[in-house]
């Protein structure tokens, strides 16, 4: 993938096994994370969540993509991963199916992710690293898994 490619040129599915073309997201500013249930960074789903409430009504969304690449942090099967969302974190932002995000079998989107970041030769750090993505479909930023989203909610709001 190169600079030419944009968020919308990409097509997933959710965890409920629909297609879904992220061209859907045109307009928006979205924020890309990879998550996981049983990690020492998994309560972030809460601001998350708070985050998505926050400004969903500006045009933000957040795309959660489960990823067991970290210490077996996310096992569990869609529907395992949905339940756990609702139930403990009352999740109502998007999740998609379980994405590889390290390694030689890193999925399309997280090697256009990555790439195109301001780190393109790092691999992701571990569970809940974030990627900003513009209304255009661009990363214009990439957060570390301990950044919250209470720490980064400032620049979210300048970039809305």
């Amino acid at each position: 993938m190169n600079d030419d490619h944009t968020l919308y040129d990409f097509k997933v599915k959710s965890l409920e096994g629909k297609d879904v073309d992220l061209a859907d997201y045109k307009g928006k500013l979205v924020l890309v994370v990879n998550t996981a249930s049983k990690c020492g960074l998994t309560p972030q789903y809460k601001g998350l969540e708070a985050m998505y409430e926050k400004y969903k009504e500006k045009d933000f969304v957040i795309l959660g993509f489960p990823a067991n690449d970290f210490g077996n942090q996310e096992p569990g099967t869609a529907t395992e991963i949905v339940e756990f969302c609702d139930r403990n974190y009352g999740v109502t932002f998007p999740m998609f199916e379980k994405s590889t995000v390290l390694g030689e079998n890193k999925s399309e989107l997280y090697k256009w992710l990555v790439s195109n970041s301001d780190r393109p030769k790092d691999e992701i750090e571990w569970n809940f690293a974030k990627f900003l993505v513009s209304r255009e479909g661009k990363v214009i930023a990439r957060f570390e898994p301990k950044e919250t989203p209470e720490m980064i909610d400032e620049k979210i709001a300048k970039a809305l």
